[in-house]
């Protein structure tokens, strides 16, 4: 009997101590705002010509693609896939807009070189990606009409299978047919057989 006593004596102070870190109450825990479902933040910015984006204003349009992007090299092999996606939809109400975080003149050029062909921004600060609660470049947040997010994809796939993905949500969203970008990229996936 004493050693069943002991036993349960140790279990409480055992539960106890694992769960005294957590908060009792999970309204106690701060809730992340940027989230699938959640209304997107109140986001503005300048483009390259000084002209101010609102991303309210987008939502109301269609569904918005924000891309949190850079021009290294694996977010530079993504860059057909998600001019595609935007191509394939930008007549049916959706728009893209990528948003750089490098210097103004590595942007413009890359923009020339790359025959950008959607709405861009500049944010050498980092101010975006503190606004969509991120660290990871690229992030891709589809927005819905009424600017609800409808999906975050977090990381770069030269292969083009995130912006694939992407593809089928946003024609989900118009009640439109799906584009395979990967094909309309001209770089359709390589599949290994073994």
């Amino acid at each position: 009997m004493a050693r069943f006593v002991l036993g349960m004596l140790m279990f409480a102070i055992a539960s106890t101590t694992l769960s005294a870190g957590e908060p009792k109450d999970k309204a106690q825990q701060p809730e992340k705002s940027v989230a699938v479902e959640k209304q997107a933040p109140e986001f503005k910015i300048e483009d390259s010509n000084g002209k101010q984006i609102n991303l309210s204003e987008l939502t109301s349009k269609g569904p918005v693609l924000v891309r949190l992007t850079c021009g290294c090299s694996g977010c530079d092999k993504e860059l057909a896939y998600f001019q595609a996606l935007h191509k394939a939809y930008e007549g049916q109400g959706f728009t893209s807009l990528a948003i750089f975080r490098e210097p103004d003149t590595k942007v413009e050029e890359y923009v020339k070189q790359k025959k950008l062909n959607m709405l861009y921004a500049v944010d050498t600060k980092g101010e975006s990606w503190k606004v969509f609660q991120t660290k990871t470049m690229p992030t891709n947040f589809l927005i819905e009409k009424g600017g609800r997010i409808k999906s975050i994809a977090a990381g770069c796939d030269p292969s083009g299978l995130v912006a694939n993905i992407l593809s089928g949500k946003v024609a989900e969203l118009l009640g439109a047919k799906t584009v395979d970008v990967q094909v309309a990229a001209g770089k359709e996936q390589t599949v290994k057989k073994d």
